[in-house]
């Protein structure tokens, strides 16, 4: 057990926990926010959130480097917080707004598939245009039988594609090293 502890008890991860966690609940708060304001707070609406794993993904590089690394990261240190962050991030706000939208309100869940329909049908031309008319059909059915539980994985999945690029960024500019044993002296 002891050496499980002693696992899960380095600066890094501690550090990356602590700021997913972060990331999550104020994800999920923003979430709260558009439910409050009566936007559909799932789909297109929700993007917006990924600012939040940003500017978390930036602070927790920048503490680490700061109060960890005496000034100093490595580009392997940057990329493993960045993931870390982003996908407990992720991982804790998927299952808050599936608990949200499974026991508080289920009405949000289905406004949201009714949203979706309603844009691929005014998108149907198009759609139909470019990956046929069985395609479509096909995939305005499965909008239909989307599951809640599909929320969790769908915002995994996303944020982890969309974090790509900001975190290769985010980590190249927090990026400093120690030269040092490189120079001869």
């Amino acid at each position: 057990m002891k050496s499980i502890i002693a696992y899960f008890n380095k600066p890094i991860l501690k550090i990356s926990l602590l700021f997913g966690l972060a990331t999550g609940l104020l994800v999920f708060v923003f979430f709260l926010g558009l439910y409050l304001m009566d936007i559909v707070p799932l789909g297109n609406n929700k993007i917006l959130d990924f600012g939040i794993h940003i500017i978390l993904i930036a602070g927790a590089c920048w503490y680490y480097r700061k109060k960890v690394g005496n000034g100093f990261l490595h580009l392997w240190e940057a990329l493993t917080i960045g993931y870390v962050v982003n996908t407990i991030g992720a991982l804790i706000a998927g299952w808050l707004i599936y608990f949200f939208v499974t026991y508080i309100d289920p009405s949000v869940f289905t406004n949201y598939l009714g949203e979706m329909k309603t844009l691929m049908l005014a998108g149907k031309a198009e759609l139909v245009k470019n990956i046929g008319e069985a395609e479509f059909a096909k995939m305005y059915n499965g909008v239909g039988s989307m599951e809640r539980s599909e929320i969790i994985m769908d915002e995994v999945s996303k944020k982890t594609v969309m974090a790509i690029i900001p975190i290769l960024v985010i980590s190249l500019i927090f990026r400093k090293q120690d030269y040092g044993l490189y120079q001869n002296k």
